[in-house]
This record gives structure tokens, sequence and C-alpha cells, in this order.
């Protein structure tokens, strides 16, 4: 079993370590995989729009420079050749596709292997559930200080979306905030740190997720 420091909201370390759950940290880190998910990620990345002429393609060149015999120069039949200034590109770049896809249970096993390189590590933090009213880049920074990672590269995940916490790390150079569930193995890898919400092991808050069920309830009840 792989524990975890255990913080509140607050940043008070909790005096029990929190035991992160077997199914997702069991010590197992797959080097190979997580080096098809970091170049898989990296190589969605680009634009691939580099693009240089080639000889069909820049202007010039309709007729021979001189006639093939008697001039004493090298015989050429074209000033788009590669080897004229102003002519085409031999094997140069064109705009191509480099997205690559990788299938599910790899993305998985990936981006479980970088959670376990993390908490192998000791760089895994759990907290209690973060609460702003507002977003506040002053109050998360002290958090993240009670949590000795004012200096490190950090990646909170949280339990779903919360905007203001979002918006509170958004000027915070290094600090990143993601929904746990949408985090990639190479996030998880290019963060020093990871600071995960205690209830995002278990899909977010129960009530948060009830209440729009109560409120589909209420409608139904007024729509008869």
């Amino acid at each position: 079993m792989i524990e975890a420091p255990h913080y509140t909201a607050a940043g008070k370390k909790h005096p029990e370590a929190f035991a992160l759950p077997a199914d997702l940290f069991d010590g197992t880190v797959n080097e190979a995989v997580l080096h098809q998910a970091v170049t898989s990620y990296l190589g969605n990345q680009r634009q691939g729009t580099a693009k240089t002429k080639r000889r069909q393609e820049v202007s010039g060149g309709n007729q021979k420079p001189w006639k093939q015999k008697g001039t004493g120069r090298a015989r050429q039949g074209t000033t788009r050749a590669p080897h004229w200034r102003g002519g085409g590109v031999v094997f140069g770049p064109a705009p191509r596709d480099y997205r690559t896809t990788l299938p599910k249970k790899v993305r998985q096993l990936a981006r479980q292997s970088a959670l376990n390189a993390r908490a192998r590590e000791g760089m895994v933090r759990v907290i209690d559930p973060i609460t702003m009213e507002a977003p506040k880049t002053k109050g998360l920074l002290a958090l993240l200080d009670k949590l000795s990672l004012g200096d490190t590269r950090t990646l909170v995940l949280t339990a779903g979306a919360k905007p203001a916490v979002y918006l509170s790390a958004r000027n915070l150079p290094g600090v990143s905030v993601l929904p746990f569930s949408d985090a990639t193995a190479y996030e998880i890898l290019h963060a020093e740190a990871i600071v995960i919400e205690s209830t995002a092991f278990n899909g977010g808050d129960a009530e948060a997720v009830e209440a729009p069920a109560k409120r589909r309830t209420r409608s139904k009840k007024e729509s008869a």
C-alpha cells in the first residue's frame, strides 16, 4: 500500500497519511509506455505547417539559360534546379499531420505509471476539497507554501472542474490546475509535484452529483 501526506483545505497536515487507491497506485512504472505517451503527446502539439518550394513551384526556368553547346560552360536545362540561386529545395519539408493515437488501455497504463513515478518519489500530496468562493491567487499561493511546494512545478488535480481554483493559479508560473480525470501522463510527468483532492479518487463530491438530479426531478413535477 502506497501512502501520501494528507492535508486539510487550510494546509494543516493530518496526523495519519492517506492510503492511495491500489487500483491506481500499485508501484509499477512502465517506462516504455511512458515514452510512447510522451512522444505521442508532443507530436500531437505540432502544427506540421513547415513548407519549402520545390523546383516545380518556384518561378522562372521556362527556357534554357544558354544554349547546349559552344559556350564553354556546363550545360544547364533550367534555373529552377536546386543548385541555382532561387531554385527549388530538394527533399524540403511539406505539410503533414504528426498526430498519432494510442489505444485507450495504453493511455490508462501510461497515466497510472506517471502517477506511480511521482508517488515513488514522494511528490504526491492529498488535500481535502478546496473551497473558493472567488479566485484568489494569494490564497492558493499561501496554500502551496504550507504544503512545502512554493518553488516547485506543481499540478493541482481537482475533483471535477473548479473555475475559481483554475483562475487562482492562472498567474502563478509553474502551477497548473486540471480535473483529475483530464490529466494526461505527460502533464503528470511535466510537474515535479502532484496535489490531488481526496474526493477526486471517488469521482467527486456525492452532494454535487446528487444536486442536479434533484433539480431535474423538480422540473419534471413542475412541467407535469
